[in-house]
Protein backbone atom coordinates (compact mmCIF):
# COMPACT_ATOMS: atom_id res chain seq x y z
CA UNK A 1 0.00 0.00 0.00
CA UNK A 2 2.90 2.31 0.60
CA UNK A 3 4.23 2.02 -2.26
CA UNK A 4 0.90 2.94 -4.18
CA UNK A 5 0.75 5.79 -2.28
CA UNK A 6 4.69 6.90 -2.97
CA UNK A 7 4.41 6.02 -6.80
CA UNK A 8 0.68 8.03 -7.25
CA UNK A 9 2.31 10.78 -4.74
CA UNK A 10 5.56 11.06 -7.09
CA UNK A 11 3.49 11.67 -10.41
CA UNK A 12 1.66 14.42 -8.74
CA UNK A 13 4.87 16.08 -7.47
CA UNK A 14 6.15 15.87 -11.32
CA UNK A 15 2.45 16.87 -12.36
CA UNK A 16 1.93 20.15 -10.03
CA UNK A 17 5.64 20.93 -10.66
CA UNK A 18 5.35 21.36 -14.60
CA UNK A 19 2.20 22.73 -13.93
CA UNK A 20 3.96 25.73 -11.91
CA UNK A 21 6.57 26.24 -14.60
CA UNK A 22 3.76 27.30 -17.32
CA UNK A 23 1.95 29.34 -14.75
CA UNK A 24 4.82 30.87 -13.90
CA UNK A 25 4.60 32.66 -17.70
CA UNK A 26 1.16 33.38 -17.76
CA UNK A 27 0.70 34.62 -13.88
CA UNK A 28 4.54 36.03 -12.45
CA UNK A 29 4.32 33.79 -10.40
CA UNK A 30 1.48 33.83 -8.09
CA UNK A 31 -0.17 30.43 -8.79
CA UNK A 32 3.19 28.94 -9.68
CA UNK A 33 4.19 29.80 -6.30
CA UNK A 34 1.54 28.25 -4.67
CA UNK A 35 1.65 24.76 -6.69
CA UNK A 36 4.81 24.94 -5.87
CA UNK A 37 4.47 24.96 -1.75
CA UNK A 38 1.86 22.36 -2.70
CA UNK A 39 4.43 20.47 -4.40
CA UNK A 40 6.48 20.57 -1.49
CA UNK A 41 4.09 19.44 1.12
CA UNK A 42 2.99 16.76 -1.21
CA UNK A 43 6.50 14.80 -0.05
CA UNK A 44 5.43 15.61 3.63
CA UNK A 45 2.62 13.31 2.57
CA UNK A 46 4.72 10.60 0.72
CA UNK A 47 7.02 10.86 4.54
CA UNK A 48 3.53 10.52 6.17
CA UNK A 49 2.04 7.08 4.42
CA UNK A 50 5.45 5.30 3.94
CA UNK A 51 5.70 2.57 6.01
CA UNK A 52 8.29 0.26 4.99
CA UNK A 53 10.96 1.58 4.82
CA UNK A 54 9.33 4.69 6.84
CA UNK A 55 10.73 7.99 4.40
CA UNK A 56 11.75 11.22 6.13
CA UNK A 57 12.15 14.15 4.67
CA UNK A 58 16.54 15.15 4.21
CA UNK A 59 17.65 18.42 5.40
CA UNK A 60 21.04 18.48 4.64
CA UNK A 61 20.88 22.58 5.08
CA UNK A 62 18.78 25.19 6.55
CA UNK A 63 16.86 27.16 3.75
CA UNK A 64 16.95 30.64 3.70
CA UNK A 65 13.08 32.46 3.31
CA UNK A 66 13.48 34.21 -0.38
CA UNK A 67 10.50 34.53 -3.13
CA UNK A 68 12.60 31.24 -4.91
CA UNK A 69 12.01 29.03 -1.36
CA UNK A 70 8.61 28.02 -2.64
CA UNK A 71 9.72 26.92 -6.01
CA UNK A 72 12.25 24.16 -5.62
CA UNK A 73 10.84 21.33 -4.61
CA UNK A 74 12.37 19.23 -1.20
CA UNK A 75 14.34 16.13 -1.96
CA UNK A 76 12.88 12.38 -0.16
CA UNK A 77 15.67 9.81 0.78
CA UNK A 78 15.12 6.66 2.61
CA UNK A 79 16.44 5.99 5.63
CA UNK A 80 15.70 3.98 9.42
CA UNK A 81 12.74 3.85 10.85
CA UNK A 82 12.04 6.88 13.00
CA UNK A 83 9.55 7.33 15.84
CA UNK A 84 7.35 9.80 13.86
CA UNK A 85 6.19 10.26 10.28
CA UNK A 86 6.73 13.89 10.01
CA UNK A 87 10.16 15.37 10.41
CA UNK A 88 10.07 17.69 13.44
CA UNK A 89 13.45 19.93 12.34
CA UNK A 90 12.23 23.18 10.85
CA UNK A 91 12.87 23.37 7.08
CA UNK A 92 12.68 27.58 6.77
CA UNK A 93 14.34 29.16 9.30
CA UNK A 94 14.73 33.52 9.43
CA UNK A 95 14.17 36.28 12.03
CA UNK A 96 10.23 36.69 11.28
CA UNK A 97 9.50 33.17 9.72
CA UNK A 98 9.55 29.53 10.77
CA UNK A 99 8.40 26.51 9.29
CA UNK A 100 8.57 22.83 9.76
CA UNK A 101 6.05 19.86 9.47
CA UNK A 102 4.86 19.85 13.02
CA UNK A 103 4.51 23.66 13.50
CA UNK A 104 4.50 27.03 11.89
CA UNK A 105 5.83 29.53 14.50
CA UNK A 106 6.97 33.32 14.04
CA UNK A 107 9.02 35.33 16.48
CA UNK A 108 6.01 37.95 16.25
CA UNK A 109 3.31 35.05 18.02
CA UNK A 110 5.75 35.11 20.31
CA UNK A 111 6.14 38.10 21.20
CA UNK A 112 2.07 38.61 21.50
CA UNK A 113 1.79 35.76 23.64
CA UNK A 114 3.81 37.20 26.29
CA UNK A 115 2.46 40.48 25.91
CA UNK A 116 3.72 42.83 23.13
CA UNK A 117 1.54 42.13 19.84
CA UNK A 118 3.63 43.05 16.65
CA UNK A 119 1.84 43.33 13.55
CA UNK A 120 3.09 41.43 10.24
CA UNK A 121 5.49 42.29 7.90
CA UNK A 122 3.92 42.49 4.30
CA UNK A 123 6.04 39.98 2.30
CA UNK A 124 7.21 39.78 -1.18
CA UNK A 125 3.91 38.12 -2.63
CA UNK A 126 1.45 40.27 -0.63
CA UNK A 127 0.71 42.76 -2.92
CA UNK A 128 -0.18 40.34 -5.54
CA UNK A 129 -2.11 38.36 -3.58
CA UNK A 130 -4.24 41.23 -2.41
CA UNK A 131 -4.71 42.38 -6.11
CA UNK A 132 -5.70 39.04 -7.38
CA UNK A 133 -8.29 38.33 -4.42
CA UNK A 134 -9.83 42.19 -4.71
CA UNK A 135 -10.18 41.67 -8.56
CA UNK A 136 -11.92 38.52 -8.22
CA UNK A 137 -14.23 40.28 -5.61
CA UNK A 138 -14.67 43.51 -7.45
CA UNK A 139 -15.43 41.09 -10.72
CA UNK A 140 -18.59 39.66 -8.76
CA UNK A 141 -19.69 42.36 -7.02
CA UNK A 142 -19.05 44.79 -9.87
CA UNK A 143 -18.23 47.68 -8.14
CA UNK A 144 -14.60 48.64 -6.93
CA UNK A 145 -13.45 51.15 -3.97
CA UNK A 146 -10.96 54.39 -5.08
CA UNK A 147 -8.98 53.52 -1.85
CA UNK A 148 -5.65 51.69 -2.77
CA UNK A 149 -4.97 48.35 -0.89
CA UNK A 150 -6.25 46.99 2.31
CA UNK A 151 -8.67 49.72 2.83
CA UNK A 152 -9.98 49.51 -0.21
CA UNK A 153 -10.19 45.40 -0.14
CA UNK A 154 -12.46 46.42 3.11
CA UNK A 155 -15.33 48.56 0.94
CA UNK A 156 -15.72 46.20 -1.39
CA UNK A 157 -16.74 43.55 1.29
CA UNK A 158 -18.66 46.12 2.58
CA UNK A 159 -20.44 46.57 -1.19
CA UNK A 160 -20.60 42.60 -1.03
CA UNK A 161 -22.41 42.08 1.87
CA UNK A 162 -25.04 45.37 1.86
CA UNK A 163 -25.43 44.74 -2.08
CA UNK A 164 -26.98 41.04 -1.50
CA UNK A 165 -30.66 40.51 -0.72
CA UNK A 166 -30.27 37.42 1.48
CA UNK A 167 -27.09 36.44 3.40
CA UNK A 168 -27.39 33.19 1.30
CA UNK A 169 -26.88 35.01 -1.99
CA UNK A 170 -23.56 37.03 -0.08
CA UNK A 171 -22.40 33.50 0.72
CA UNK A 172 -22.92 31.87 -2.74
CA UNK A 173 -20.98 35.26 -4.22
CA UNK A 174 -18.19 34.76 -1.69
CA UNK A 175 -17.72 30.81 -2.81
CA UNK A 176 -17.77 31.49 -6.39
CA UNK A 177 -14.69 34.27 -5.85
CA UNK A 178 -13.04 31.62 -3.43
CA UNK A 179 -13.66 28.95 -6.00
CA UNK A 180 -12.07 31.68 -9.16
CA UNK A 181 -8.42 31.53 -6.70
CA UNK A 182 -7.78 28.13 -8.38
CA UNK A 183 -7.95 25.97 -11.15
CA UNK A 184 -10.61 23.85 -11.22
CA UNK A 185 -8.22 21.10 -12.70
CA UNK A 186 -6.18 21.66 -9.02
CA UNK A 187 -9.39 21.29 -7.12
CA UNK A 188 -10.64 18.32 -8.34
CA UNK A 189 -7.32 16.62 -8.80
CA UNK A 190 -6.53 17.56 -4.94
CA UNK A 191 -10.21 16.46 -3.56
CA UNK A 192 -9.82 13.02 -6.01
CA UNK A 193 -6.43 11.97 -4.88
CA UNK A 194 -4.96 13.82 -1.82
CA UNK A 195 -8.06 13.94 0.65
CA UNK A 196 -8.46 10.47 0.92
CA UNK A 197 -4.87 9.92 1.74
CA UNK A 198 -5.04 8.83 5.59
CA UNK A 199 -8.02 9.17 6.37
CA UNK A 200 -8.55 12.72 5.51
CA UNK A 201 -5.38 14.15 7.43
CA UNK A 202 -2.76 14.50 5.39
CA UNK A 203 -5.06 16.72 3.28
CA UNK A 204 -5.51 18.73 6.21
CA UNK A 205 -2.35 18.88 7.31
CA UNK A 206 -1.07 20.20 3.95
CA UNK A 207 -3.74 22.54 3.51
CA UNK A 208 -3.19 24.37 7.19
CA UNK A 209 0.58 24.78 6.53
CA UNK A 210 -0.87 26.57 2.95
CA UNK A 211 -3.27 28.38 4.83
CA UNK A 212 -0.97 29.38 7.52
CA UNK A 213 1.95 30.19 4.68
CA UNK A 214 -0.06 32.29 2.18
CA UNK A 215 -2.93 33.88 3.72
CA UNK A 216 -1.12 36.25 6.27
CA UNK A 217 -1.45 39.31 4.21
CA UNK A 218 -5.56 38.92 4.82
CA UNK A 219 -5.82 38.08 8.37
CA UNK A 220 -2.44 38.74 10.01
CA UNK A 221 -0.42 36.61 12.50
CA UNK A 222 -1.12 33.17 12.15
CA UNK A 223 0.51 30.12 13.88
CA UNK A 224 -0.11 26.17 12.60
CA UNK A 225 -1.42 24.17 16.49
CA UNK A 226 -2.67 20.93 16.94
CA UNK A 227 -6.66 20.33 17.51
CA UNK A 228 -8.56 17.76 18.54
CA UNK A 229 -10.37 15.15 15.71
CA UNK A 230 -14.05 13.51 15.73
CA UNK A 231 -12.07 10.40 16.27
CA UNK A 232 -10.38 10.83 19.53
CA UNK A 233 -7.17 11.91 18.10
CA UNK A 234 -5.36 15.33 17.87
CA UNK A 235 -3.44 16.61 14.39
CA UNK A 236 -1.67 19.39 13.50
CA UNK A 237 -4.36 20.88 11.30
CA UNK A 238 -5.20 23.78 12.62
CA UNK A 239 -4.31 26.91 11.94
CA UNK A 240 -4.35 29.76 15.04
CA UNK A 241 -5.30 34.00 13.69
CA UNK A 242 -3.57 35.74 16.55
CA UNK A 243 -5.67 39.00 15.52
CA UNK A 244 -7.65 38.75 12.51
CA UNK A 245 -6.99 41.89 10.45
CA UNK A 246 -9.96 40.97 8.15
CA UNK A 247 -12.35 41.53 10.82
CA UNK A 248 -10.60 44.15 12.92
CA UNK A 249 -10.89 46.54 9.76
CA UNK A 250 -14.59 45.48 8.98
CA UNK A 251 -15.65 45.78 12.42
CA UNK A 252 -18.45 43.45 11.47
CA UNK A 253 -19.97 40.35 12.94
CA UNK A 254 -21.90 40.08 9.21
CA UNK A 255 -19.16 40.21 7.21
CA UNK A 256 -17.09 37.87 9.29
CA UNK A 257 -19.76 35.37 9.14
CA UNK A 258 -20.85 35.45 5.62
CA UNK A 259 -17.85 36.38 3.32
CA UNK A 260 -15.58 34.53 5.20
CA UNK A 261 -16.49 31.87 8.02
CA UNK A 262 -19.47 29.90 6.16
CA UNK A 263 -18.24 30.72 2.73
CA UNK A 264 -14.70 28.95 3.20
CA UNK A 265 -16.10 26.27 5.18
CA UNK A 266 -18.50 25.54 2.28
CA UNK A 267 -15.08 25.92 0.04
CA UNK A 268 -13.03 23.50 1.25
CA UNK A 269 -15.41 20.35 2.35
CA UNK A 270 -17.68 20.99 -0.86
CA UNK A 271 -14.47 21.98 -3.20
CA UNK A 272 -11.26 20.47 -1.40
CA UNK A 273 -12.72 17.41 0.27
CA UNK A 274 -11.81 18.79 3.59
CA UNK A 275 -14.21 19.69 6.22
CA UNK A 276 -13.69 22.80 8.19
CA UNK A 277 -14.45 24.85 11.48
CA UNK A 278 -13.39 28.48 11.80
CA UNK A 279 -14.08 29.66 15.10
CA UNK A 280 -13.85 33.18 15.58
CA UNK A 281 -13.55 35.44 18.92
CA UNK A 282 -15.63 38.66 18.91
CA UNK A 283 -13.72 40.00 22.18
CA UNK A 284 -10.21 39.73 20.73
CA UNK A 285 -10.27 39.16 16.99
CA UNK A 286 -8.60 35.98 17.36
CA UNK A 287 -10.09 33.03 15.45
CA UNK A 288 -8.76 29.38 15.34
CA UNK A 289 -9.17 27.13 11.67
CA UNK A 290 -10.23 23.52 12.42
CA UNK A 291 -9.07 21.41 9.18
CA UNK A 292 -10.75 18.12 8.99
CA UNK A 293 -13.38 19.18 11.67
CA UNK A 294 -17.11 19.12 10.58
CA UNK A 295 -19.22 22.58 11.63
CA UNK A 296 -22.03 22.10 13.65
CA UNK A 297 -25.67 22.80 12.15
CA UNK A 298 -26.31 26.51 11.73
CA UNK A 299 -28.80 26.40 15.24
CA UNK A 300 -26.05 24.94 17.34
CA UNK A 301 -23.33 27.14 15.52
CA UNK A 302 -23.05 29.93 18.59
CA UNK A 303 -20.90 32.34 16.27
CA UNK A 304 -24.42 32.99 14.31
CA UNK A 305 -26.28 34.28 17.87
CA UNK A 306 -22.97 36.70 18.64
CA UNK A 307 -24.89 39.91 18.68
CA UNK A 308 -23.05 43.48 16.65
CA UNK A 309 -20.08 44.61 17.57
CA UNK A 310 -20.78 48.13 18.69
CA UNK A 311 -18.53 49.64 16.47
CA UNK A 312 -19.90 47.70 13.19
CA UNK A 313 -20.90 50.39 10.21
CA UNK A 314 -23.22 47.84 9.10
CA UNK A 315 -25.78 47.59 12.25
CA UNK A 316 -28.31 50.11 10.89
CA UNK A 317 -28.22 48.56 7.43
CA UNK A 318 -28.80 44.84 9.02
CA UNK A 319 -31.54 46.40 10.98
CA UNK A 320 -33.78 47.42 8.30
CA UNK A 321 -33.05 44.66 6.30
CA UNK A 322 -34.06 42.42 8.46
CA UNK A 323 -37.29 43.35 9.05
CA UNK A 324 -38.46 42.77 5.28
CA UNK A 325 -36.10 39.10 5.60
CA UNK A 326 -35.91 36.00 7.18
CA UNK A 327 -34.58 37.18 10.08
CA UNK A 328 -33.25 33.77 10.77
CA UNK A 329 -31.01 33.39 8.19
CA UNK A 330 -28.96 36.79 9.77
CA UNK A 331 -26.79 36.45 13.03
CA UNK A 332 -27.39 38.43 15.47
CA UNK A 333 -24.93 40.77 14.77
Amino acid sequence: MSSHYDVTLQKWIRAIAGAGRILLKEHRGCFASLLKAVSSLLQVAVAFTSRSPRKVLSYDAEVKMTPLTLLCPLSISSSSPSRSYLPSKPLVQNPSFCFSCSSLQSEQVTAGVTGTRSEYKPGVFDDLFLSLFRNKMVKEVGWDSDKPGYDGLIEVANRLMSSGRTNSDTRDTAVRILRSLFPQFLLDLYKLFISPLGGGKVAALMIARVTALTCQWLMGICTVNSVDLPDGTSCESGVFVERCKYLEESKCVGICVNTCKLPTQTFFKDYMGVPLLMEPNFTDYSCQFKFGVLPPQPEDDITLKEPCLEVCPMASRRQQVARSTDVGQWPKA
